[in-house]
């Protein structure tokens, strides 16, 4: 198959990571993959510059930029549509919100007989402003209307999608991020790195994973983290990621005096992010807004267990006294009672680890992603050559 994906940027990220994998995946097996995507400037990385594809043909759209602009946003669809007509794509594939909704239009209107769309976190939720979530939704209306099937990363996703009226029953499909879950199976801490990063010994240290942006969740984890750390000497904090927030973040826990506590590795390759996993005791996933958190994913391959927040597809691995501890959004006493529980029941820890590790192992594998994307994509096709 002559496949194309699309996406607005090629930023560390999970929406990103999966993307690629899918590329490497149907690049194993002979496919001819282009990937179209925007600019990849800013503090969040730039993931084809840390993970290059050999074979893999990368367009740059100068035009299909996050930030909302008619002017641009016309001029992508113009763009990709030109792309998509003269390269005879089999499959169009997008992602994230504004690459998915001109791709999606621009691949059916270049007549590509098969176009897809996978919803990796949806673009509207309660913790946004009216009007937005009323234009979110809006769009992709319209955008489902221009593709053929829409695979989500979790079933929170379908439902919550055809809540709002958005595409038809038939046309989803749940389709589980893929990652190298055999690094994340397989991880132990380090005791070299733990001394790099200064961490002290017989510390209890609670991860987050996610850029350090809003709406990932710091402006509720940092206050209770602070509290922690005043009631708890052997509380330590690992925030992996980077972005606006990080100089905030540091004068927050500087003017709190507890700043000896709290570790900022800085931006890490995903190649890497099972070693610092491995040395946490808990991750803290306090997003409002997410798919399936691979974050949560990752630190339960670890057999670390997660506190996370009860919305999307958070409580399809994170299960409360099981896997870990799912919170209600916003209610901070009831994190800072999980946090705690985490430091005085070290053996709860080890068993909702445990149980982490053994329901995430089977279903996570980027290569069984990748092979079911092409399955589906496959059958999608030989359906439409039938009718």
């Amino acid at each position: 198959m002559k496949i194309c994906h699309i996406i607005t940027r090629m930023i560390i990220g999970g929406a990103q990571e999966n993307t690629l994998l899918s590329i490497k995946g149907a690049l194993e097996k002979g496919h001819d993959v282009t990937l179209i995507t925007g600019p990849t400037d800013g503090p969040e990385g730039k993931l084809l510059r840390d993970q290059p594809l050999p074979g893999l043909k990368v367009i740059e759209c100068p035009w299909l930029v996050r930030e909302i602009s008619p002017l641009n946003e016309l001029k992508a669809y113009f763009f990709l549509k030109k792309v998509c007509r003269k390269e005879k794509y089999d499959v169009v594939h997008t992602h994230t919100s504004k690459a998915g909704i001109i791709g999606r239009i621009a691949g059916r209107h270049a007549g590509v007989p098969l176009v897809i769309h996978t919803i990796h976190g949806l673009a509207f939720h309660p913790y946004q402003a009216k009007w937005k979530n009323s234009l979110y939704i809006f769009l992709e209306k319209l955008a489902a209307k221009y593709c053929d099937e829409i695979y989500c990363v979790a079933q929170a996703m379908i439902d919550q999608s055809l809540a709002a009226g958005i595409g038809k029953k038939e046309m989803f499909k749940v389709v589980y991020s893929g990652m190298d879950i055999g690094k994340f199976l397989n991880a132990v801490p380090e005791p070299t790195l733990q001394k790099e990063l200064g961490i002290p010994e017989n510390s209890v240290v609670f991860a987050t994973v996610a850029r350090l942006f809003p709406e990932k969740g710091y402006e509720d984890f940092i206050p209770v983290a602070i509290r922690i750390a005043k009631r708890f000497p052997q509380a330590c904090f690992l925030l992996i990621g980077n972005g606006i927030l990080m100089d905030s973040i540091r004068n927050e826990v500087e003017s709190a005096g507890v700043a000896d506590r709290f570790f900022f590795p800085g931006l890490i390759s995903p190649g890497e992010v099972h070693r610092y996993l491995a040395l946490s005791d808990a991750l803290v996933h306090l997003s409002l807004h997410e798919g399936l958190p691979r974050a949560a994913v990752q630190s339960l391959g670890c057999g670390k267990p997660v506190i996370g927040y009860n919305l999307d597809g958070t409580p399809e691995v994170v299960i409360n006294g099981e896997t870990g501890w799912l919170i209600e959004p916003r209610e901070l006493d009831s994190v800072e009672s999980a946090m705690a529980a985490v430091i005085e029941n070290p053996e709860t820890v080890k068993q909702y680890g445990q149980n982490g590790k053994a329901l995430v192992g089977n279903l996570f594998g980027w290569r069984r992603m990748a092979d079911i994307l092409l399955d589906l994509y496959q059958s999608a096709l030989n359906k439409k050559n039938a009718q």
